[in-house]
Parts: structure tokens; sequence; C-alpha cells
């Protein structure tokens, strides 16, 4: 008799954190920004558990973003620790969890605005809880920061859900804040990791100079900036933190950067976005003094770091763990680009022409929809098919 349970989910997409995560991002970045258009130009009236504004910022963040970042961490632990993470049914469990989170805030009205926020708070704490067993079983450090990180997110998401459900005020930015700087947090830890690394094999023949003390001083610096923005000090003291984390932030770059990577869009798109966390710095300092409104630089780490940067590192962890060449198609160059413009029209083209915010904020999206809509059409058959090689994963 074979007491051997089928699996449901026994299929490629399930087979490693990556490939459904990814998935669900690049769909979610998508479906969230069309209709969040159509909700901000009154084009669409739906009831919703956030306010419109607030919907936007938290979405992008807490579906989107929180999307790519399981899709890293379970495919990353797992090489690091050398333990399995969620694969097949369990995998599957997480991802619908993920989904109703995204979906119930609209069943505001028949759902209960508690049972709305607890589906949507428990995502990131059963990640962690993923997470730890492999973590714990390798005792390894590395991913332990991850786990402290992914925490802080979980108490971000906490506060706006907090203000959201009436027990508390204004607090709900203040979790929005820190949901973003954690996440650009995140992303200077795992740019020490990953960026000589990816230079080095994406160029042969050369070496990245790596800095334990510039990989501190970056990240310490911009978390002194993302503390004092958000106790609201400013003046001499934030300009004097801004300076640091852009020149930290840059020698940490420069140590990394051989030209070639302009040859080589899975690389020079990581740059770019990198570049576009050291912007926010230098318009944070910008913002301080009333040169520009202070959306500007919050957006220069959303849609410049976050966005550049996440497509960036889902299209390099894909072929990678996909066993494919190291080389992208015309169609995601293409997409990169794009990705970046919508950047440009969301953060200096208002700066420059404040007037024009309608306009530009329309281009914004237009990119940012052509660019996900290129990236599915050309990953969504990788993440979906066997690897190449005809390895596991």
């Amino acid at each position: 008799m074979n007491n051997h349970k089928e699996k449901i989910f026994d299929y490629p997409l399930f087979s490693l954190g990556f490939r459904a995560f990814f998935a669900l991002a690049v769909l979610s970045a998508l479906v969230l920004i069309t209709l969040w258009n159509g909700l901000f130009k009154g084009e669409i009236e739906l009831k919703n558990y956030f306010q419109l504004t607030g919907w936007h910022a938290h979405e992008m963040l807490m579906g989107y973003t929180s999307a790519v970042i399981a899709g890293f961490l379970l495919t990353a632990i797992r090489n690091w620790t050398s333990q399995a993470t969620l694969s097949g049914d369990q995998l599957a469990g997480l991802c619908l969890l993920w989904l109703y989170g995204r979906i119930v805030p609209f069943y505001s009205g028949l759902l209960p605005d508690l049972m709305i926020a607890i589906v949507d708070w428990a995502f990131l704490p059963v990640l962690i809880a993923a997470l730890v067993k492999p973590v714990l079983a390798a005792r390894d450090s590395r991913s332990t920061v991850f786990m402290g990180l992914l925490l802080v997110m979980a108490i971000a998401n906490t506060l706006i859900h907090v203000e959201q459900l009436g027990m508390a005020d204004n607090v709900g930015q203040l979790g929005i804040q820190l949901l973003v700087y954690t996440i650009i947090t995140m992303i200077l830890v795992i740019a020490g990791i990953v960026f000589p690394f990816f230079t080095e094999k994406g160029l042969s023949g050369t070496m990245a100079i790596r800095s334990p003390l510039l990989d501190v001083l970056s990240v310490v610096t911009g978390v002194s900036v993302f503390v004092l923005q958000m106790f609201d000090i400013g003046g001499a003291v934030l300009i004097i933190a801004v300076v640091g984390a852009v020149i930290a932030n840059l020698a940490r770059v420069a140590g990394w950067y051989i030209h070639r990577i302009w040859y080589v869009p899975l690389l020079w798109i990581l740059y770019v976005g990198y570049g576009w966390i050291i912007l926010g710095f230098v318009l944070v300092g910008m913002s301080a003094y009333g040169l520009i409104p202070a959306y500007i630089p919050m957006h220069a780490f959303t849609v410049g770091g976050i966005g550049v940067l996440t497509m960036g590192m889902m299209a390099r962890v894909t072929l990678g763990h996909t066993g494919r060449i190291l080389k992208t198609s015309n169609v995601i160059a293409i997409a990169f680009v794009l990705i970046n413009l919508s950047a440009f029209a969301r953060v200096i083209m208002p700066a420059i022409l404040p007037d024009w915010y309608g306009q530009m904020l329309y281009l914004s999206i237009l990119c940012w929809l052509a660019a996900f809509s290129l990236f599915l059409y050309y990953y969504g058959p990788i993440l979906a098919a066997p690897r190449e090689d005809g390895k596991p994963g």
C-alpha cells in the first residue's frame, strides 16, 4: 500500500521561493498600479479598508516589495545555509496568504476590520517562522540580520494597522516611513553581499574591491539619516548625516565599479538602482532646506531605489537559479530603461517642472507598466518552466 501523500502544487513554479513570489511581484506591479491609477483619477470606485494614498503606499511595500523580498530570501537562505526552504504545497500556502492580504482590504464592511488587519499582518511573521528553522540549523549570522529586518518590517506594518483600526493616532505614516527605510537598509546590506559577486561573475577577469568598513559605514550612515527623519530632526545634524551617507555609499560603489558594467544590462541596472538610493540621500538634504517637496526623496528611494533594484535582482536571480546563461535579451534591456524613465518622471521632472506634476505622474505610470509588461512577457515562461540543466529548484 502506497502511503505517499501526493503534492497538489508539484509544479516548477512552486519548486523554489523566487519562482512563485517573483511571478506574484510582477503581476502585482501591474495590477496595483493600474488599479491605483483608476482610483486616483476617480474612474473606479471601490470601498477599501485603507484611505487611497495609504493603500497605494502600503500595497507597493507590503504587496509588491514584500513578494520580491520573500522570493529572494527563500532562495538565498537555502543557498547560504544549505538547508531546505519552503516549496510545493507549503510555498503555495504562503503565496495564498500574501494574496489574501491584497484582496481582503476591498471587503471592508463585509469583513471585520480586525480580520482584514490580521490577514495582511500575518504574512511577515509566517515568512520569518518559515526562515528561522534553516537559519538556526545552520547558525548563519548573515541570515540572522535579515530575520531582524523582517521583524522591523512587521512592526512597521503593525503601526499602520494600529492607526487604521483607530487604536492610536499619527502612527500610520510613521509605519510607512519605517517600512521604506527598513527595505532600503535591507537593500544596502544585500548589495554588499551580491554586487561584488555579480560583478566578478558578469565580467571575467575582474575583481571587485570589498571593504568591510565601508559596508558597515554605508549602512550605519544611511540608517542615521532615516532615524533623524523619523524623529523630524533637521538642520545641521541631518545635513552632516546626509553628507556622511552619500560619501560612504559612493566610496563603497567606487570599489566595485568597473566601466565595463555598461555593456552588461544585468549589472548596470543594479548600479543605477543603487545610484537612485544615493540620489535619495542628496534629495533628503535638499528637502530639509525646502528646495523640493518631501515626497520627491521618498519616491527616489521607492520608485528609483526599490523599483529599479528589485527588477534588476529578479532578472539576475531568475537566470542564475534556472540554469540559464547570465545574459538578458533586448526586451529586458528596454524594460530596464523604462523602469528608470518611470523613476525619472516621478522624481526628477516634478522637481524641475512642478506645474507638470500630473503629466509626469501619468508618464511615470505608463513607463512602469510597460517595463513590467515586458518583464512578465520574457520572464513569466522562465519562472514557470523547469531548470534548463535538469537540476532541482
